[in-house]
């Protein structure tokens, strides 16, 4: 086989290329080793094949140049599962389990042997692994969600969203709600401190000494926060509250933004309001208190403060409280809102889609 300088070059970059496969560059060796006059039974040797298969590629080379070197070898390799299994696998697990099951949701384990016992496609736990992760399937994940029904959702998200995104020039911008029923816990032993090797430890078992309402007032300019803990939730306590965190802007435009609880609407509220035209309240939909920046507040204060706290008493509790806002308001950060109005709406648009559908499926 004669080739020409080209043709030799091409072959020698295939087989020092980083981006070919070993299997390529063998096939391009043969070539090489053939057009230099080497005998086939003595190629077959040096490239660890039989004469036949020296011959295969050597013909496809002289059929079809590279792109012949290039081709998948014969047959392949061997499937492992059938497509079918495969589309039984994704099926199911999009799918609720079987009642008969009594399982909730699917693992990998509980899938592999459902489809291999039930189904006769016998299957491993590492498959089932790596065909969820090849499509995104979290099965042992779980979020939340919930649709809001007032009439009037598209036009408050838009309001708050506005107030967010471009608020009124000038204007104070608060983001207020109350976390009820926070529970000063304390455990039944002493904590366990981290140690090396060892995270810390403390006992599941623990004593309730009551409990507190945390009032707290987000700036979504700043980020700063004004907090107050109270006994008891009610238009009181929330009326005074209000003036607390309005007080340091007297003057100026300001917009409250909060939820539909009664005690936000009580007379002695909206007697106040009506004294005060420069406090504007923006009601969240209801059912839709993700829309209150404060929110995402509370979520934070909780990790990093409350949930893993031990308090001997309310007081210690409300301490704890005062001191992680006096601590966060060193260097407040806000709150960066990305969603627009019609990001919103589009996807909840989307959400009842996919309700509407899953009825229609369910009914048949």
């Amino acid at each position: 086989m004669d080739l020409t300088a080209g043709q030799r070059d091409e072959l020698r970059a295939l087989t020092t290329s980083s981006e070919i496969s070993a299997a390529v560059g063998t096939r391009a060796r043969i070539v090489l080793w053939h057009a230099e006059g080497r005998m086939k039974k003595d190629i077959a040797v040096l490239a660890g094949m039989s004469r036949p298969t020296v011959d295969l590629w050597l013909g496809r080379y002289a059929a079809d140049g590279v792109v012949g070197l290039l081709a998948q070898q014969p047959g392949g390799p061997r499937v492992q599962v059938s497509p079918d299994v495969r589309s039984r696998v994704l099926a199911l697990t999009r799918a609720t389990p079987p009642a008969e099951t009594g399982l909730s949701h699917w693992s990998t384990r509980t899938m592999a042997d459902y489809v291999t016992r039930v189904h006769k496609m016998p299957v491993s736990h590492h498959w089932v692994a790596n065909l969820w992760r090849e499509h995104g399937l979290k099965p042992q994940k779980q979020g939340t969600f919930k649709l809001s029904k007032d009439p009037a959702f598209a036009d408050k998200v838009a309001d708050i969203v506005g107030l967010y995104l471009d608020p009124p020039g000038g204007a104070v911008v608060l983001s207020l709600d109350e976390k009820t029923q926070i529970q000063a816990l304390d455990r039944t032993q002493p904590l366990l401190p981290i140690e090396f090797d060892r995270s810390e430890q403390r006992t599941h078992d623990y004593v309730r000494h009551g409990t507190t309402n945390l009032f707290a007032a987000l700036n979504v300019g700043t980020g700063e926060v004004i907090g107050d803990c109270v006994p008891n939730r009610n238009g009181a306590a929330f009326l005074a509250f209000l003036k607390k965190a309005v007080a340091p802007h007297a003057g100026r435009e300001i917009h409250v933004v909060l939820d539909n609880l009664s005690t936000h609407t009580t007379p002695e509220v909206m007697t106040w309001r009506q004294a005060h035209p420069n406090v504007h309240f923006h009601f969240t939909p209801t059912g839709s208190s993700w829309l209150n920046q404060i929110e995402t507040w509370f979520g934070i204060i909780t990790r990093q403060a409350i949930r893993r706290g031990t308090f001997a008493s309310v007081q210690v509790l409300i301490r704890t409280i005062r001191a992680y806002i006096n601590s966060w308001n060193i260097e407040p950060r806000p709150f960066t809102w990305t969603a627009t109005a019609d990001e919103i709406l589009a996807k909840v648009r989307l959400t009842q889609l996919s309700i509407k559908k899953l009825v229609a499926n369910n009914s048949k």
